[in-house]
């Protein structure tokens, strides 16, 4: 028997997460756990989902906040969706919530690293 359990993600005053517990399962008890584990924790409390990624739930599931929440995301709330810190500043987030580079990364089975400064991808050099 697979017994799901809810993941929570605590707030700080900017709204990046700065822990991810695992509890109860939202209205479970008829209880509004976000607010109780809020309360208990003194900050802002928002549920997550352990199965969504890039705004799509990997069991065909509904998606929920776009990303399972990190330490270090960011949760905004316009969107009510959790996301990861930005890599680099000419990166921008797409709609499923997804940092997108603004040169697609060559798929021609080789290493590449983002050069933010020319704003492409490069290959390393190991010397």
């Amino acid at each position: 028997m697979v017994i799901d359990m809810a993941h929570y993600a605590f707030l700080d005053e900017n709204n990046i997460v700065t822990e991810v517990i695992v509890g109860k399962n939202e209205n479970e008890d008829g209880i509004d756990w976000e607010q109780w584990y809020g309360e208990l924790r003194n900050q802002v409390c928002k549920q997550t989902s352990y199965n969504t990624y890039g705004n799509v739930h990997k069991n065909g599931g509904t998606p929920f906040r776009g990303n399972y929440a990190g330490i270090g995301y960011i949760y905004r709330e316009d969107i009510d969706a959790f996301v990861p810190p930005q890599p680099y500043p000419s990166w921008t987030l797409n709609n499923n919530v997804i940092w997108q580079p603004p040169v697609p990364k060559p798929n021609d089975g080789n290493i590449y690293v983002w050069d933010e400064i020319n704003t492409m991808w490069i290959q390393p050099t190991f010397e």
